[in-house]
Parts: C-alpha cells; structure tokens; sequence
C-alpha cells in the first residue's frame, strides 16, 4: 500500500508535528524499556558480539531480507540498499553497531509469509513490518521490538464510514486487510465485522480494492495509513486508530532463525540504539505524520 515514491514535501513539512500527535497517542518513540520484553536471545551470548566473533552466512558480510516491492515510509524507491526510509535505515544502524560497514549488508528478497515460516533462513535477520507474536515465536526467533505498532482504519472520504468514531460504528461496512498479518487480526477480533473481510496477498490490492470501491476501508498500520491518505489516495481519510488492546504493546521485531546464534548480539544492537536515541530519531525521520488519528473506542 506504500508507493515507491519520496515523501512529498506537503508530508515532510507535516511530519515534526505528527511525532507530538503519535507521542500523545502512545506511539512515540520507544522508551529505553523494552514493551513486553519481546527479544528471544539464544545462541550466541551478547559478550561474544564482537564483528569477528558473529556467525553471519557469509563471513564479513550481513545478509538481510526484506519483501519486493519495499514500500513508503519504510523504504524509499523501492531500494532497501539506499539507506533511506525507516527500516532501511534501522538496518544499517543495526548493521554498524554490530561492527558491519553499509558496504557489506547484503540484501535477499523474501516474501512476507516466508520470513517467519518454520525452515532455515536464506537471511542472517529480516526486516518487513513483521509484528512480534507467540505463534510466529514457535518458528522464528525475533530481536527486541524496534518499532512499536498501531493499527488504524482507513476509507474513501465519501464513504459511509468516513465519519466512524466508534469500534461498534465499522462493525457493519466491508473491510478487508493483508492476510498473514496484525492488520487482519485487528478486523477479526477487534472490529467483529458482520461481513466476511476481504484478504489480499498484498497491500497493494487492498488500496486498489478501497480506490475501485470493492471495500469500505482497509486496516493498515498507522504510518501506512498516513502515506497512503497523504502521498497516494488522497481521496481516502484515516478514520481512526485503535488502542494497543492490553498490557502487550504490538511491536516490529528483526526476525531469526529459529535458535540463530545472531539474536542475542542482534537485540543488544537494538536496544543500545534505542537507549541512545537513534530509534526514537529515525522515527521522526522516516515516520511521523501530522494528521489527526483518534482513539476508536
């Protein structure tokens, strides 16, 4: 759902004031405290995290995978390799703190699904919006949360829903969301709609699905939502956002091997780059957005 294209300047102008709106709501920049403790060390200890003591699969060189197409805010051009946009920076931080020069991350293209599928891994870690869970725990280790996550719903400006302020007021439209992810679980168990949700292989056909009007609204992470209504419909609106639901905040995490002997070097370097405030000012690079996202109750 996320073009290949720049932010625009409309967005970037707007961007210093969303991060004041997403702090308010909960989605600032994380704090030096991990939510939930989501990191899944094993293997190798984080006293052995010297550059030449990491069992990478090629020696001197990072191998990362993420999806294709790589999408707005959190790549730009559709090129993991340029540094730009949030995840793509994320890497690369990651990368230096675990002693790797940008020269040598190597990109893979993996699918979504396949990332935190059971099997070995053609990657050493993987970055794509892919939320921590239990059940995907069982065939992946994951890194501690580097981003935490919101859901938000979005619709066409002349749809029914487009003046929605309740969770009860959805219940009765046509959503739809990409399979395989928190989006999906967020309209199942969250808004109970009384239709049946669409399911799309892709981001992608969801946002053509609401443009062509085959959906009502689609649920996307909030920054996704904000570059789409901003950058790419802006016909469409976000309606609002839905609270983290719980003790657990829902967070993106650096996806492993299962038992990889990575993981706990890799959480090290996420954690150190969140206590010295580099997560929080990527954030505010690559995904503060200025528009107003209320709280569906």
């Amino acid at each position: 759902m996320r073009s290949a294209n720049l932010l625009s300047p409309r967005l970037a102008a707007i961007a210093a004031a969303a991060l004041l709106t997403l702090a308010a709501a909960g989605c600032a920049p994380q704090e030096d405290d991990s939510a939930g403790g989501t990191a899944t060390p094993s293997g190798t200890s984080a006293a052995s995290c010297a550059p030449t003591g990491l069992s990478t699969r090629t020696a001197g060189k990072l191998t990362v995978g993420t999806d294709t197409p790589a999408y707005d805010p959190w790549f730009t051009d559709d090129k993991p390799a340029n540094g730009k946009g949030f995840e793509s920076a994320v890497t690369y931080a990651v990368a230096k703190q675990l002693g790797y020069a940008q020269a040598d991350v190597v990109w893979q293209t993996v699918a979504f699904n396949n990332a935190f599928a059971p099997g070995a891994k053609a990657f050493d870690f993987d970055i794509n919006q892919v939320s921590i869970s239990d059940d995907r725990k069982k065939a992946v280790d994951f890194s501690s949360g580097y981003y935490d996550v919101r859901q938000a719903v979005i619709t066409l400006k002349t749809s029914k829903i487009a003046n929605a302020r309740t969770i009860a007021d959805l219940r009765g439209a046509k959503l739809g969301a990409q399979v395989g992810t928190t989006s999906l679980d967020v309209l199942n168990d969250v808004i109970k709609p009384t239709q049946a949700p669409a399911v799309y292989q892709k981001n992608d056909l969801a946002k053509s699905a609401l443009k062509n009007g085959q959906v009502d609204g689609i649920v996307v992470d909030l920054p996704t939502a904000f570059y789409i209504t901003g950058a790419e419909v802006p016909e469409a609106k976000v309606v609002g956002q839905f609270e983290t639901g719980g003790a657990r905040q829902e967070q993106f995490g650096l996806v492993l091997d299962k038992g990889s002997k990575l993981t706990a070097c890799v959480s090290k370097a996420v954690d150190a780059l969140r206590k010295d405030g580099t997560l929080a000012g990527l954030e505010k690079q690559w995904l503060s957005e200025a528009v107003d996202a209320p709280v569906l109750k």
